[in-house]
């Protein structure tokens, strides 16, 4: 048996159970140490991007929108998945959804920091980057739960009370507006915008690619 930390988990085997609009779902068998194997059940996601977009006096732009799984609004950052086509970079679907969920778009763009979500069993990971200099756009057209968001400016101290208080939720606001402090109160933790992304997620996309 190799020592801890250093065996390599390969992949003997693997079924795929659903392929559906916006997922995968695969059994992986995975060689354990010690020699014997083990089912892990993997969901194939699109990777996603967010914005933390930061006006002059300090708020930023947030939305209230509606989640089925949960069954109730939550205060978000405007975010979206990585599903604009091969290409369609990671800073250009960020830059869309901006303009598309709240009418603005942005001078300054850095990144802020990288998540991969629920790594337990999924390997979905998103990019959050800090937007500034804004301006305003034409209104966008919105459909579906887009139709109902509600655009609400939060200074980033309130939001850090939010985070505190149980009121913002999102693992991607939470992580967003924290990063977002820290690297107003620390420009040097800001990376650019064509830093490496180790987690980017690209099973789904091969997939597709491969389907299509």
């Amino acid at each position: 048996m190799s020592s801890p930390g250093s065996h390599e988990f390969a992949v003997a085997g693997s079924t795929t159970i659903y392929d559906g609009a916006i997922l995968t779902l695969r059994v992986d068998d995975v060689v354990m140490p010690g020699g014997a194997t083990a089912k892990r059940e993997i969901v194939e996601h699109h990777g996603a991007v967010a914005v933390v977009a930061v006006d002059d006096d300090g708020r930023a732009a947030m939305i209230r929108q509606y989640r089925h799984p949960v069954g109730r609004r939550l205060l978000e950052l405007p975010a979206g998945l990585l599903d604009g086509g091969p290409e369609e970079s990671a800073l250009v679907a960020a830059q869309r959804e901006l303009a598309e969920e709240v009418d603005l778009a942005a001078a300054d763009w850095a990144v802020l920091t990288d998540l991969v979500l629920s790594p337990g069993f999924c390997d979905e990971a998103l990019r959050v980057y800090l937007a500034r200099g804004l301006t305003a756009l034409p209104s966008a057209q919105r459909s579906d739960e887009e139709a109902d968001l509600a655009l609400e400016w939060i200074d980033l101290a309130e939001a850090g009370r939010l985070i505190g208080a149980g009121e913002i939720v999102n693992a991607t606001a939470v992580a967003g507006v924290l990063a977002a402090a820290a690297a107003l109160a620390d420009p040097s933790l800001l990376r650019p915008v064509d830093a490496e992304w180790i987690d980017e997620p690209t099973a789904l996309v091969r997939r597709r690619a491969a389907r299509d």
